[in-house]
């Protein structure tokens, strides 16, 4: 951490409590051990100052070490402070086991099942599909043979390392000896100062262990402080005068014997037929621990000298390590998409994989087993879930099954919320603006020439002026077409999903109308006083009642044979209820009739499959004959008072739109203009500041959106209704006004 640029990234080093207690006294160790090493790899002072970097954490604690990345970690059995680490990467999670051991022994508890299925799963493979002994068995015949070899007047040597299954052994050697007075007389010797210092470590962090020894520890009775165990003696040559003593238990280290007291002992021991060699854990190749289980005839010493080895060699697995079975078991129970296999020789990983390939593929399930090499880059891929936390509003009312939920996802540190946009700034700190879009386009026809096209295109459209004075037409109550200059027009319009949509198409219509046949058309045409078409487009709103309800039945008769008209002057009213006196189609097929009422734009009938089928139709009916800024508008249309009448070219317009546009003011140069026969430049009035008749002749009323309302489609017929619903803004207009049409 000195040496690199660990620190100089603000690196950060995560401990269990007992690690990073143990983590102290081994590198003090190391260091000792290699001071005398040119290739040093660090000095007391640089290891000193790396602890500050050090940050301990507990079992079950949830870290964030930087955003989007999150790990807990969970008991791995291995050795006291031995933790698997369960990891979160945006969403993807990683259990990386290390060194981890499935069987609760006299002190550490077993690894746990993480509560949470990862995706990926890096587990060891150190003994492949080996598996242990049972662990009564196992015991017995460690202390059966540790008590033989004493009878027979032998040394026992048992190479450990300094931390880990020293501790186990010692808890059992020490409650045997217990057991049997006649041994109280042999000496059970530990010979590692590393593991002297370590032990205050086990003896503080009792609560970390598992039932047996908290118990113990509550009745006052420390496991960890032994009665029949020591020390070696601190002097020079202990070695030699134990090896020359009486008979005796020695725990050294390393557990490889590569070097160090365990080997000093060894060298000593093994010409003696009586001494025995007991090897209780695990050995790499190319280890003295691992060539002398095969029981040679003859060892080489550290020096190079060659000795006869009549020692017995015994091997007694109390590896903290999982097996085949314990392995296997905790891969099916994690059930991960990915398996990795680490920490293993290539023939024990094979084999592994093969068996745990076998073991899946006869329960039908798709688990990827990988077996990378040191050093190979592993590439995974995998479908994940993400999932949205709805809070504030939105949870204020639990959901119901089949309910709709909209809101805006909000995106932080790869976690997901939904939020209703009232509450963004409380909640996630931000604020919402508007973005307004400008296009200028070179006009080469004549403005009145553009509406029409425009009208023909999207129905109504409003005209007027903007605060500044310019010559504005408003289409769908989102986008501003302004007359800016006298061969430019300027498109101006707030942008979102649906205003620039909006945008797009005005832009493609208005650049293509001096292309247009029908332009050509009628431009041709001789005139005296203006360039204004003289009859409307083919396709603009339709604002007689009579031809609207026409083509409605038109529709209904290309589904329904039979659609007659019944008006209220045709009815009896004594005979007659209020509902009967209302315009109404009626449907008949067969002996079935359906009645569609004109005004509310309801359907009754007796048989409900035909009525069905017939709101049904009639949906499409009145979408078909409505315009495109009577169908679909970008905001909510205008509130209009109860009498309210609408010119031709006049539309309702957004109030509540989520990017309002500012309201066009009447428009300021109709007065200016002279000539007679310019009627069709109908002058606008801002229904929001002046609501009230515009003409007097007018008779039919624009539909809102179908489905923006209960009753959306009642915009087609005659009458009044007030439709109430939510304003998905929540702005203060909070019903959706039906024009009433004046005969």
């Amino acid at each position: 951490m000195e040496k690199t640029n660990f620190r100089d990234g603000k690196g950060k080093v995560y401990m269990t409590h007992p690690t990073k207690a143990l983590h102290k006294f081994m590198m003090q160790d190391f260091v000792r051990m290699s001071t005398s090493s040119a290739d040093t790899l660090f000095t007391p002072i640089e290891m000193s100052m790396s602890l500050a970097s050090i940050i301990p954490v507990s079992a079950h604690q949830v870290i964030t070490p930087c955003p989007g990345v999150t790990f807990t970690p969970y008991h791995a059995g291995h050795v006291l402070g031995a933790c698997m680490f369960l990891i979160d990467i945006a969403g993807l999670k990683i259990l990386y086991t290390g060194d981890y051991s499935r069987e609760e022994d006299r002190h550490l508890v077993k690894a746990e099942i993480p509560p949470i299925h990862p995706d990926v799963l890096i587990v060891e493979s150190t003994y492949g599909v080996q598996s242990h002994e049972p662990r009564e068995d196992k015991e017995a015949r460690f202390t059966n043979l540790v008590h033989s070899i004493i009878r027979r007047g032998g040394h026992v040597l048992m190479p450990t390392f300094a931390l880990g299954r020293a501790q186990e052994l010692l808890l059992i050697l020490d409650e045997y000896w217990t057991k049997h007075p006649d041994l109280h007389n042999v000496p059970i010797y530990y010979a590692s100062s590393l593991a002297r210092k370590c032990m205050a470590v086990y003896q503080t962090y009792i609560h970390t262990m598992n039932s047996n020894i908290r118990t113990r520890f509550a009745k006052r009775d420390n496991p960890f402080v032994f009665k029949h165990i020591t020390n070696v003696p601190a002097t020079r040559g202990w070695e030699r005068k134990i090896a020359e003593g009486p008979p005796c238990v020695v725990l050294a280290s390393p557990g490889f014997m590569q070097s160090g007291p365990s080997r000093e002992l060894l060298e000593l021991w093994a010409p003696d037929s009586r001494n025995g060699l007991i090897v209780t854990g695990y050995s790499i190749e190319g280890t003295m621990a691992r060539d002398i289980l095969t029981e040679p005839e003859e060892i080489t010493t550290v020096k190079g000298n060659t000795i006869p080895r009549k020692m017995s060699v015994d091997y007694i697995s109390f590896s903290a390590h999982v097996d085949y079975s314990q392995n296997s078991e905790f891969m099916e129970m994690v059930k991960p998409q990915h398996i990795v296999l680490v920490h293993g020789e290539a023939t024990g990983m094979g084999r592994l994989k093969a068996a745990m390939q076998d073991r899946y593929k006869s329960r039908e399930e798709e688990v990827k087993i990988h077996t990378p090499r040191n050093l190979e880059t592993l590439e995974l891929t995998f479908r994940s879930e993400r999932v949205a936390k709805a809070i504030g509003t939105l949870a204020s009312k639990p959901p119901q099954p089949n309910d709709v939920i909209s809101g805006l996802l909000v995106s932080k540190d790869y976690s997901y919320t939904l939020l209703d946009p009232r509450d963004l700034r409380d909640f996630a700190g931000l604020t919402t603006c508007v973005v307004t879009q400008r296009q200028k386009v070179a006009l080469g026809v004549g403005w009145d020439l553009v509406r029409w096209h425009l009208e023909g295109m999207f129905g109504s459209v409003e005209e007027g002026v903007d605060k500044d004075g310019v010559l504005t037409m408003r289409v769908m109550g989102a986008v501003d077409i302004k007359h800016t200059q006298e061969h430019e027009l300027t498109l101006e319009w707030d942008s979102s999903a649906s205003n620039d949509m909006i945008a797009d198409s005005t832009l493609a219509l208005i650049t293509g109308i001096d292309k247009s046949p029908a332009s050509v058309k009628l431009t041709t045409n001789s005139h005296v006083h203006t360039h204004a078409p003289k009859h409307a487009h083919p396709h603009a709103d339709v604002t007689d009642p009579v031809t609207r309800i026409q083509r409605l039945a038109w529709f209904l008769e290309e589904h329904f044979d039979s659609v007659e008209l019944h008006m209220p002057e045709e009815m009896d009213e004594s005979e007659s209820n209020e509902e009967e006196r209302e315009p109404a189609l009626l449907v008949q097929i067969y002996e079935a009739e359906a009645v569609i009422n004109l005004r509310t734009m309801t359907v009754t009938s007796t048989s409900e499959s035909l009525r069905k089928r017939v709101e049904g139709v009639l949906d499409m009916a009145v979408s078909t004959v409505s315009s495109l800024s009577e169908s679909f508008t970008a905001g909510a249309p205008l509130q209009v008072d109860e009498g309210a009448r609408m010119g031709e070219g006049d539309k309702e317009k957004s109030a509540s739109s989520p990017s309002p546009l500012p309201p066009i003011a009447e428009h300021a140069e109709e007065e200016a203009k002279s000539e007679a026969d310019n009627t069709d430049d109908k002058p606008m009035k801002d229904a929001e500041a002046n609501p009230g008749p515009q003409k007097d002749t007018s008779d039919a009323a624009n539909a809102p959106k179908e489905g923006e309302t209960g009753d959306a489609q009642a915009g087609v017929g005659l009458g009044e209704e007030e439709d109430e619903g939510d304003d998905e803004e929540d702005d203060d207009d909070d019903d959706d006004a039906i024009l009433e049409v004046h005969a």
